[in-house]
Order: C-alpha cells, then sequence, then structure tokens
C-alpha cells in the first residue's frame, strides 16, 4: 500500500480531469446518493481563497473536501464527502485531521447531524441548533481550540 496523501490545490491549479472528478464524486453522494437536488456548483469553488483537498486511490478521488475563507476570518469546512468504495477505511478522517493542522485560525462547518458526533471526536463542538438545509439536517461547528 502506498502512503496516503492528502492534495490541495486552488481552482486554477486543478486540471480538467481532477475538476471533473471532483464535481462528479459530489453530484454522485451528494445529489444522486443523497437524493439532494441542491446547487452543488454554487460560485465558491473558484474564490481565490477556495483550496480544494482529496486522497486519490485507484487513479480516482477516493476522499474530498473544500475549505473557504469566511468573512470572519474563520476558514469553512464544506462538501466533506468519501466516495462509497472507500468508506470506512478512514480517509474523511485523515483529510480533516490534515486540514486542522494546516489551518491554524478557527475552523467552521455544517455537519449534517448524523455526524456531529463523528466531528466532535476530532474536537469540534456545536455552535447553535440543528437547522434544515437542502432537506437535510444540519448542526453548525466550530474548532477554536486546539489540542
Amino acid at each position: 500500500m502506498h502512503p496516503v496523501e492528502v492534495i490541495s490545490r486552488s481552482f486554477a491549479e486543478l486540471t480538467t480531469a481532477e475538476l471533473h472528478d471532483v464535481l462528479r464524486l459530489r453530484c454522485d453522494v451528494f445529489v444522486v446518493e443523497q437524493v439532494c437536488v441542491y446547487p452543488d456548483i454554487d460560485g465558491r469553488d473558484t474564490e481565490s481563497m477556495t483550496l480544494h483537498h482529496w486522497i486519490a486511490r485507484d487513479r480516482s478521488i477516493a476522499a474530498y473536501a473544500r475549505t473557504l475563507a469566511d468573512p470572519d476570518g474563520a476558514t469553512r469546512v464544506g462538501r466533506v464527502v468519501t466516495a462509497p468504495r472507500f468508506r470506512g477505511e478512514g480517509l474523511a478522517a485523515l483529510m480533516i485531521t490534515t486540514i486542522i493542522e494546516t489551518n491554524p485560525g478557527p475552523l467552521v462547518l455544517d455537519a449534517q447531524s448524523y455526524l456531529t458526533s463523528w466531528y466532535e471526536r476530532m474536537g469540534f463542538e456545536s455552535t447553535g441548533p440543528e437547522f434544515i438545509e437542502d432537506g437535510i439536517a444540519h448542526v453548525p461547528m466550530a474548532l477554536t481550540a486546539r489540542r
């Protein structure tokens, strides 16, 4: 087994094949699997401070996340996804841990409610009540204190 590496690139650094694979994975899971019709291509992928993070396996994107710059200075983590055939291998946890280690400021995210305990194990805390976004329950969370 090769070492697992988290790749991080800005939109301008993505190849067309990488962009295709990112959008395909996000569509396959968020729109098709979760049966949630919503505007995944929201205009934020191209922002200058946005970074796309992924782990590649078997010549495909196995896990992915996006980080954005929030107006208050926090880094927003979103679009966290693992391809079905790679689930259970700890890839998303590795990617989130890498994002935590490489972003010294506060991190925020809106976790799907069933994943709040998963994020809590990495140090995130709930910052507000559950809300519905695109028909799915979410909880706002933040990581401000570092271990």
